[in-house]
């Protein structure tokens, strides 16, 4: 339960505290007195959206802060510990700032937390409903909720939800798959060509240097023949022509003057050596030279046979790549995409597999929800029909039809289930029951709306709610039993209820007063607990206008004095709320 709420510099509130305490607290004041700033304060600690023009005209800053007692709430504090937030004697204070700049910030017992985390928290736990908030009731997707919610559904709807969600993205990438097979099998049969292509070739990355080595032997056999025997002749000497100087012969003669002069002075001896060394090259080099020359041939069959594969060569490189290594490098690309192609088959088939157990567990989950539906149904029609006998409306029908929705094609339902659940009501005997959206006024659909809450209060038990203005256009009679409802609702939650009708604020346990004051040229809102004669003079200002006379007085201490053993009992029986 919320135990102390402060707000500072939020609208016309320059500050404010406010004790709750456990049951009903209901607050009430002149229109326009601030009772909604509280209402709107406790918003912002649910992680509402705030702005800039909230604030206080001379404010930097608007702060609300609350305390809330955990100890009823083991799992609120489980959440709380599992985000490392301790709750110290079962006490969590939650603060909200927002600056003049529109920076918003959040702290949950003492550190900084992103405002997101405050709807996270508390969202679920601090549940406000103003006097529009009931007009939801006309849209049949709420009553789906409210139903699964009643019912404990909650986790079977949203397995249903995950596995249409599974299932449909399963079939996204199955049509995706069978949209691209032409053109995979198109890809298929080029990738295919390309890599049996470049296989066929047999390539080697060294091979076309030696090609071209070869070509250019055999295209120049001649020339290198002729010219390859006339340098053997300037090396080694003409065997047939004995009187012809030779390079070799040239540097023997000079190597043995050399050595013959190293006699006379010794330097010359290395010399010599070098001479005589050179020779015996000149000789090894014209030999090979000379077996060289023996070993060319004009081949022509071997100068086509290089040309065509050097041509091979030079067709696939200006195909895939300026050299070997690229066409090979390409070719196996192309392989590893062909390989994944291939398997676009395969995943066809994976797909079907994994599809069909997930079917099964929807429709098992399905058939659970509508079962579950079906008794949820039964119990809500029950509870709310009670409810809205207790709210002056005795001849009211009110149920829930689970109407069947076509099935998408090939899911055995839709993300909502295979219903969808519509409330039906009448207020007129002899007149059949009606979508409710489309035939009760405001006043019974505001009563409508509190038999729902009413009847959902086991299933959101440990909540605070937060009613604001919910019995507009209610009075007399079904204002007395709306105070009743409310004040059911508060024996099993802590609730806070802003009110126009005495009849409904006669049921408080606690009672605030909200006024808005003017001094020193400035208005600001004074809202102040009020008990014993305050609160009959409030009572009695609220069922008889400005002018409070004794015959009011009296009329509220009667309102008071027979709600007094009614509140007596539900103190008995303490609330449970975050």
């Amino acid at each position: 339960m919320i135990e102390t709420l402060r707000i500072e510099g939020l609208a016309i509130v320059e500050k404010a505290e406010l004790e709750f305490g456990p049951g009903l607290n209901v607050l009430t004041g002149e229109t326009g007195a601030g009772k909604s700033i509280v209402r709107g304060a406790l918003g912002l600690l649910s992680g509402a959206r705030a702005t800039a023009d909230t604030l206080r005209d001379g404010h930097d800053t608007a702060v609300v802060e609350a305390v809330f007692r955990t100890e009823r709430q083991s799992e609120f504090e489980a959440e709380l510990a599992e985000r490392g937030i301790d709750t110290e004697d079962h006490e969590l204070v939650v603060r909200r700032t927002i600056s003049r700049a529109g920076r918003s910030r959040a702290q949950i017992a003492g550190q900084l937390a992103p405002v997101a985390t405050l709807g996270e928290l508390l969202g679920g736990r601090l549940e406000i409903s103003s006097q529009h908030d009931s007009q939801r009731l006309r849209r049949p997707e709420v009553h789906g909720e409210l139903l699964d919610r009643i019912g404990g559904l909650g986790k079977t709807r949203d397995a249903v939800a995950e596995g249409v969600r599974a299932i449909r993205e399963l079939d996204a990438e199955l049509e995706r798959l069978r949209a691209e097979s032409a053109a995979r099998a198109r890809q298929q049969d080029f990738l295919s060509f390309q890599v049996q292509e470049i296989d066929e070739a047999s390539l080697d990355v060294a091979e076309e240097e030696a090609l071209r080595a070869d070509r250019a032997r055999l295209a120049h056999a001649g020339r290198l023949g002729e010219e390859g025997t006339c340098a053997v002749v300037l090396l080694s000497g003409d065997s047939q022509r004995a009187d012809d100087a030779c390079a070799a012969d040239q540097l023997a003669e000079a190597a043995r003057i050399a050595l013959g002069l190293a006699t006379v002075d010794p330097q010359l001896g290395d010399l010599a050596e070098r001479l005589a060394g050179a020779q015996a090259e000149v000789r090894d080099a014209a030999l090979e030279l000379e077996r060289y020359v023996a070993g060319i041939e004009a081949d022509p069959s071997r100068l086509a046979r290089a040309e065509e594969r050097l041509h091979q060569i030079e067709q696939l490189q200006r195909k895939y790549g300026a050299t070997l290594a690229d066409v090979l490098e390409f070719r196996d690309a192309a392989a590893r995409e062909l390989a994944s192609i291939e398997g676009a088959d395969e995943r066809e088939a994976e797909i079907l597999a994994e599809r069909e157990p997930l079917v099964a567990k929807l429709e098992k989950a399905a058939k659970k929800l509508s079962r579950g539906r079906a008794k949820a149904a039964k119990r809500l029609s029950e509870s709310v029909q009670d409810g809205l006998r207790q709210l002056a409306m005795p001849r009211a029908e009110f149920s829930v039809a689970l109407d069947r929705l076509p099935a998408p094609e090939g899911l055995p339902c839709g993300p909502g289930g295979r219903e969808a659940p519509e409330f039906f009501f009448t207020a007129n005997p002899g007149e059949a029951p009606r979508p409710l959206r489309k035939v009760a006024s405001g006043g019974e659909l505001s009563r409508a709306f509190l038999a729902v809450k009413n009847a959902a209060r086991e299933a959101d038990g440990g909540m605070v709610l937060v009613f604001d203005e919910v019995d507009a256009g209610i009075g007399g009679q079904a204002a007395d039993r709306v105070g009743r409802t409310l004040a059911e609702l508060a024996a099993h939650h802590q609730v806070l209820c802003i009110t126009h009708l005495p009849q409904v604020a006669a049921f408080a346990d606690t009672h605030f007063k909200v006024e808005k004051i003017a001094s020193e040229g400035r208005t600001r809102t004074r809202i102040s607990q009020v008990e014993g004669p305050d609160r009959v003079e409030e009572i009695a200002r609220m069922a008889g206008g400005r002018e409070v006379g004794e015959a009011t007085r009296r009329h509220a201490r009667e309102l008071l004095g027979s709600r007094g053993e009614s509140s007596r009992a539900r103190q008995t029986r303490p609330a449970s709320a975050p």
